[in-house]
C-alpha cells in the first residue's frame, strides 16, 4: 500500500527483488543519483526526489510525486493502485451483493451512465486488493486502469443515455431523479437476469419508491438498500468506477466524432467550449454533446447574444454530420 503521508509526500514498502527494477527505470528516465546514507540510492529529477531506503522504505516528494505514484510505481512496479490521496475504503466483505452507481450527473457535455456490479462474498476481498475506492477520489488514468480490471473479473451491467436521447428523455420525464430511477432499475435487472443475487447497493438520491416502482418483473424480488455516500461499500465503489470509466470512454468519443474535445464538469471552461461550439455549428451540435437542461445553455445564449450585440454577423447554415454514436440509450 502506498501511504499519503503529506502533501507531496508519499511512503510504501518495496521488495527488495524490485530494487533494481525501480533504479534502472529512474536510470533510463534521466534521474540524477547521488549517495545518501543508509539508502540504496537517492534518485532526482525536476520537482520529484526518489529514495530508497536499506529498510525497505520507498519515499516519493515533490510536486510530481502524486503522478509518479499512479502511472508508474502502482500500475507498472506494484501491480496495484492502493493511492488515493484519501483514506482506503473500510471493507465490508458481508454476502454477495450488486452495487449501483451513476456518472455524468453533473457534466454538461457527454451521456449519463449508471453501471451495475456484482461480487461473491468471497471476491470482494479482491476489490480492496485491486484498490477500488470512490471514483471521485481516483484520478482518470487510476479509473481507467481499475475500469479494465473490474468488467473483465466482475459481472456487471451498464446502461448509456447519450446526449440527444438524454434531452429527449428529459423533455418526457421533466426529472433527472425520475430518469436515474429507470436508468438504476434498468442496470439492475440487466444483472439480475445473469447471477443469483436479490440484495443490491445503491447511492440515495431520491425516495427509495421511485427506484422500486421503476423494477420490472425481474427486478422485484430483490433487497434493496439505498444509503447515502453509499460509495463506502467496496462493490458500490467498484460499479461507480465502472460508472466513470465508461463515461470518459464515451465521452472520448463522441469528442472525436464532433472534432471538439470536450471537458468534463459544468464549470467556466465548460461554458467557454460550448460557446464556441454554439458560434461554430449552432444549437444541433449542443443537441449532440451536452444536456441541454444545464443552467450552463442559458449562460451560453445569453453570452452569444451580448456577442452578437456588439459584432453582428449573418446567419449562416451548416451542413451536420450524422448522428454521434452516443444518441441513443445503450445497455452492456
Amino acid at each position: 500500500m502506498v501511504d499519503l503521508i503529506g502533501k507531496g509526500l508519499y511512503v510504501c514498502d518495496l521488495d527488495k527483488d524490485k530494487v533494481p527494477v525501480l533504479r534502472q527505470y529512474l536510470d533510463e528516465s534521466g534521474y540524477m543519483f547521488k549517495k545518501v546514507p543508509y539508502t540504496y540510492f537517492s534518485a532526482q529529477r525536476k520537482n520529484l526526489s526518489v529514495t530508497m531506503y536499506l529498510k525497505g522504505k520507498l519515499v516519493i516528494q515533490g510536486k510530481m510525486a502524486s503522478e509518479f505514484v499512479e502511472f508508474y510505481l502502482e500500475p507498472q512496479l506494484l501491480k496495484k493502485i492502493t493511492m488515493s490521496g484519501g483514506k482506503r475504503i473500510d471493507a465490508d466483505y458481508g454476502e454477495s451483493r450488486i452495487g449501483v452507481d451513476e456518472s455524468g450527473k453533473g457534466d454538461y457535455f457527454g451521456p449519463l451512465v449508471v453501471a451495475s456490479v456484482f461480487s461473491e462474498a468471497s471476491e470482494i476481498v479482491k476489490l480492496e486488493e485491486m484498490g477500488v475506492r470512490d471514483s471521485k477520489k481516483l484520478s482518470d488514468k487510476a479509473v481507467d486502469v481499475l475500469y479494465k480490471k473490474i468488467i473483465e473479473k466482475y459481472p456487471h451491467s451498464v446502461v448509456v443515455i447519450g446526449p440527444e436521447k438524454y434531452n429527449e428523455l428529459y423533455v418526457k420525464m421533466s426529472n433527472l431523479n425520475v430518469m436515474l430511477a429507470w436508468a438504476h432499475a434498468r442496470a439492475i435487472e440487466n444483472l439480475v437476469t445473469k447471477v443469483q443475487c436479490s440484495k443490491v447497493i445503491v447511492d440515495q438520491f431520491a425516495d427509495e419508491r421511485m427506484v422500486k416502482s421503476a423494477l420490472l418483473k425481474k427486478g422485484r424480488d430483490i433487497n434493496l438498500e439505498q444509503r447515502h455516500r453509499a460509495e463506502s461499500d467496496l462493490v458500490v465503489a467498484a460499479a461507480s468506477i465502472v460508472a466513470r470509466g465508461e463515461f470518459l470512454k464515451r465521452l472520448r468519443r463522441i469528442s472525436v466524432e464532433l472534432n471538439y474535445q470536450l471537458l468534463k464538469g459544468a464549470g467556466d471552461k465548460v461554458n467557454e467550449l460550448a460557446l464556441k461550439m454554439y458560434n461554430e455549428k449552432g444549437m444541433d451540435i449542443m443537441q449532440r454533446a451536452a444536456k441541454l437542461h444545464f443552467k450552463n445553455t442559458e449562460k451560453v445564449k445569453n453570452l452569444r447574444f451580448k456577442s452578437s450585440e456588439t459584432n453582428p454577423k449573418p446567419a449562416t447554415k451548416k451542413k451536420m454530420k450524422k448522428k454521434t454514436s452516443e444518441d441513443e440509450v445503450s445497455d452492456e
